[in-house]
């Protein structure tokens, strides 16, 4: 017997060796992957759509990108930028049609996580996915859930909270001396583009589009469910009621301005038609206003050709839309969810990977100053000579990409400031949460009424906002076929559920 249970321990022992040493080869393994980047096994293709005009040297980043990530991670991607236009049309019919695809840029989150398009991440961030949810604040983590508590998508890192900001020309602004702080409401606006319409013929002073900007902000509200279902609520009011903000004396004033505005000469002629985004690089514009964060003047500043300056004229207010403006989801029926989570880890916790994104190519699309600034290469002719103020042939959409807090600032003429993150920290710490973040409202036996809401929204919205239209005709038109296509019971609906919601967190 002693000799036999001597047999055991050694067959026990040596047992126990084998199982350290593989667990010890394992973690040597997953060590030197991360340590030298390189990975043993086969290779998964995921495919990945994103929003965005097609760049001419897509392909050569995506094969650039692919050797990467083949060699980090195992993963590589067919990389898809569908246009701005058409985008979300392209995948509803994706999602409806059950086509093949795994990762998309999700802009309308909340509606196709109802309709079960997305996975569900949450065990993938306790897990394989946790450094990328230790990265993100939390905040976004909390305005991403779902009625029942899941994650099915992975929101940017980036400014909390997105304010509108008034943009204007700086040599326009220099030259008549203007403190831009001092116009915060669309009333005050109006001695100014009297007088750029007067001394400066060749500006449009005010630049509208047929989605025109969320102006009701700027008393506080917040829209629910998106800007076509026209129902808000006041941030910063825990006890505030569900409107049809067309209904309002807000929304009265407002329309009256753009509508005396639009009359004066002072809003482009096309604004109604004019698509978002129409305003092209190097057109002459005094006023435009856009949402963003701190130091936004720089990204505008390229984008518009000319130098601009700009003032932010909403409260800095954490809101469920502003979270959820960059969302990244894995679709429900994905062969791939691991290598998925794989490749949306890398995204948010790699600059290599998540900076070759958003700038291309290093050498071929930009180049680093010696502060380690990113200067992006213009565009070239036929005859391959650089074309000043143009575009690169290359660039990633910022916000719809991952972290921006590991991305490199960019240099050039007008370089961002160095500690630029370290800002966007402080700006992000110092914001306001809305009351209703995170709310969102189970409207699945109304769908018939929320789609032919978004349809009378399309018919008068565009034409009224840009003040095209006499208010006093058109208005009252809007909200009664509002209320033929079920906005009231719409609206009850929401507002039992947000006070069911505010109940529970007493």
């Amino acid at each position: 017997m002693q000799k036999r249970s001597r047999y055991r321990y050694i067959f026990i022992t040596f047992s126990v060796i084998l199982l350290l040493t593989a667990y010890t080869t394992g973690c040597s393994r997953q060590d030197s992957k991360n340590n030298n980047d390189k990975y043993h096994g086969d290779t998964v293709n995921l495919i990945y759509y994103t929003i965005g005009e097609p760049d001419k040297d897509l392909k050569l980043v995506n094969d650039k990108i692919n050797e990467i990530m083949a060699r980090k991670i195992g993963v590589t991607i067919t990389y898809i930028k569908v246009g701005w236009q058409e985008y979300e049309d392209r995948l509803n019919t994706l999602i409806s049609a059950g086509s093949p695809f795994d990762i998309a840029f999700a802009p309308n989150y909340a509606t196709t996580a109802m309709r079960g398009a997305w996975l569900k991440l949450d065990d993938y961030l306790l897990s394989l996915g946790k450094d990328l949810y230790d990265t993100i604040d939390p905040t976004f983590w909390q305005g991403v859930r779902m009625n029942d508590g899941g994650i099915y998508g992975v929101p940017t890192n980036k400014e909390l909270a997105v304010r509108d900001h008034w943009m204007y020309p700086a040599s326009i602004v220099k030259k008549y001396n203007i403190d831009i702080t001092k116009y915060n409401t669309l009333e005050s606006l109006e001695p100014l583009l009297r007088m750029i319409q007067q001394n400066e013929p060749s500006y449009i002073p005010m630049e509208l589009d047929r989605d025109s900007q969320n102006f009701f902000a700027l008393y506080g509200y917040e829209y629910i469910l998106n800007h076509k279902v026209p129902l808000m609520v006041k941030s910063l009011d825990p006890n505030s009621k569900v409107v049809n903000i067309f209904e309002t004396k807000e929304a009265r004033q407002i329309l009256d301005t753009m509508r005396r505005y639009y009359k004066e000469g002072f809003i482009n002629k096309d604004a109604a038609l004019r698509e978002p985004g129409g305003l092209k690089r190097g057109d002459q514009v005094f006023w435009k206003s856009s949402g963003g964060g701190p130091l936004s003047d720089t990204n505008w500043s390229k984008d518009r050709g000319y130098k601009v300056v700009s003032n932010p004229v909403t409260p800095s207010v954490v809101t469920t839309e502003s979270v959820r403006g960059g969302i990244m989801a894995i679709n429900a029926n994905t062969k791939h969810p691991v290598e998925s989570i794989k490749f949306l880890n890398l995204l948010n916790t790699d600059p290599e990977i998540r900076n070759l994104f958003n700038y291309g190519i290093e050498g071929l699309h930009y180049t680093l100053d010696e502060h380690g600034q990113a200067n992006p290469i213009p565009g070239k002719d036929s005859q391959g000579n650089p074309i000043p103020d143009a575009p690169a042939s290359y660039a990633g959409v910022q916000y719809t990409q991952g972290n921006w807090f590991i991305l490199k600032t960019i240099g050039g003429d007008n370089p961002e400031p160095l500690d630029k993150w370290d800002q966007f920290r402080k700006y992000n710490a110092e914001a306001i949460k809305s009351t209703i973040l995170g709310f969102t409202p189970d409207l699945s036996k109304l769908t018939a009424q929320t789609d032919n809401i978004e349809m009378i929204w399309k018919k008068y919205y565009p034409s009224l906002m840009t003040g095209t239209v006499d208010v006093d005709t058109i208005l009252p038109k809007f909200n009664e076929e509002l209320k033929l296509a079920g906005i009231e019971e719409v609206r009850k609906e929401i507002q039992k559920q947000l006070d069911e919601k505010r109940s529970s967190k007493r």
